[in-house]
């Protein structure tokens, strides 16, 4: 949550407050806080946990799951998040896998399939040379520009 977002803490005793204004106890930061969001439906809490990223970064995690108690668990279980969604982003950034045309389920799955294969491949390439996914596929469509432009595969003809 962004640390402007208003919040309660105080079981309606209080006026809504940013994130950041919050006052935690060592037992809150170890284990969270509940929470009433506003314009949340009133009667829906959520636990709060306060990570500290750096020494100049506070990240503020939400769950709706009331029995979690571990800060350190939450941030776990956040950096696990954030690894699909960068999955999710590489796999649509690289590997054209929203570009299927195709209509029948069969060959959609099959388009799925071969897309992460080819994000699998690029990733393991990415660890064995120490670059980013997009640095190789930038690399490798530089190096077939030139190639192309050098010696083209297609010749035109002027008619």
């Amino acid at each position: 949550m962004k640390r402007n977002r208003l919040v309660d803490d105080s079981g309606g005793v209080e006026k809504y407050k940013q994130l950041e204004q919050l006052s935690w106890s060592r037992e809150e930061r170890q284990q969270g806080k509940l929470i009433k969001i506003k314009n949340f439906p009133s009667d829906k809490k959520v636990k709060l946990f306060r990570v500290t990223v750096s020494t100049d970064r506070t990240d503020y995690i939400v769950t709706n799951d009331l029995s979690q108690n571990s800060t350190d668990e939450v941030q776990q279980v956040n950096a696990v998040r954030w690894e699909v969604e960068e999955f999710h982003r590489g796999v649509k950034q690289l590997t054209g896998i929203e570009a299927c045309q195709c209509r029948k389920a069969r060959i959609q799955r099959n388009h799925i399939a071969c897309a992460i294969l080819a994000w699998t491949h690029l990733k393991r390439l990415s660890i064995l040379t120490s670059q980013t996914i997009y640095q190789l596929k930038y690399q490798w469509l530089s190096e077939y520009l030139i190639e192309e432009l050098k010696h083209p595969s297609i010749r035109m003809q002027l008619i």
